[in-house]
């Protein structure tokens, strides 16, 4: 939903809502898949270590 050729900002809000009722909906997240924050962190490593 691209809505960058309208200036005011409430009219962009009104677009932007309408877009989303017409979307198909989003499906779950499948079973036993981690949300984001609760992924592990990938550190920062020398070279020549293992990631993981």
């Amino acid at each position: 939903m691209n809505t960058k050729h309208v200036a005011d900002k409430a009219e962009r809000k009104k677009i932007k809502r309408v877009a989303r009722k017409k979307a198909a909906p989003k499906a779950p997240r499948a079973a036993g898949v981690a949300r984001g924050e609760n992924k592990r962190k990938v550190k920062k490593l020398q070279k020549g270590q293992r990631k993981r």
